[in-house]
């Protein structure tokens, strides 16, 4: 992945100012989510709602680095990128130890704040995606947070779900079995992430210096 082609004629400073004022946008809408289901979160004794929490605090922290690093050099964006991978690989550990800790003291959330929270994240996250849908072949940086928002997404509709069994079933299981599927679907983000980093930072390290 290599950052735009100037010879195409694209105004580069205008590209990203705008890819600056996206991701000051999602970085807002992310911060005021994280604040809305961590208290959700701990109002309904959800897992699955804290771990949607943690992600979006990760999220957060992401498109500030992202914002940081718009216009430089594809190594640093790289170097970003691992880190962002790292990022997400630690919100994933504290799922575990969170899926962990509900394991051995189960409750059975309440659904009703549950679903509440998971849709209005859902409804967030689904803006977020919109909004960088636009930029996400342009270089490491935009595609990386690309990712995130588009596991927000799944990850949403896999709360409302595990809301919805929550109240079928009248148990925490459903909760825990979603919150561990989330902790899969980090695992495998964080991978990307890092895969794609690593081969532009190799390539970079490859070309010549002048």
């Amino acid at each position: 992945m290599s950052d735009c082609d100037c010879g195409s004629g694209i105004d580069t400073a205008a590209l990203e100012m705008k890819q600056r004022r996206v991701l000051l946008t999602v970085l807002v809408i992310n911060t005021l989510t994280f604040v809305m289901m961590v208290a959700a979160a701990v109002w309904s004794g959800s897992s699955a709602l804290l771990s949607s929490a943690l992600d979006n605090l990760g999220d957060a922290l992401t498109y500030a680095l992202s914002f940081a690093v718009v216009g430089a050099s594809l190594a640093a964006k790289a170097k970003v990128a691992l880190f962002k991978a790292v990022l997400i690989a630690g919100a994933a550990l504290a799922v575990g130890v969170q899926i962990v800790w509900r394991f051995f003291n189960p409750e059975v959330p309440l659904f009703g704040a549950m679903g509440m929270a998971a849709l209005l994240n859902l409804v967030a996250n689904t803006l977020c995606l919109a909004l960088l849908t636009p930029y996400r072949r342009q270089d490491v940086n935009m595609a990386s947070v690309y990712e995130c928002s588009r596991n927000d997404v799944m990850e949403g509709f896999a709360v409302i779900a595990a809301a919805g069994a929550v109240w079928w079933f009248d148990s925490g299981w459903p909760d825990l079995i979603i919150a561990s599927a989330l902790l899969i679907l980090f695992m495998r983000s964080a991978q990307r992430v890092f895969n794609g980093a690593w081969q532009d930072l190799r390539s970079t390290s490859a070309v010549p210096q002048s």
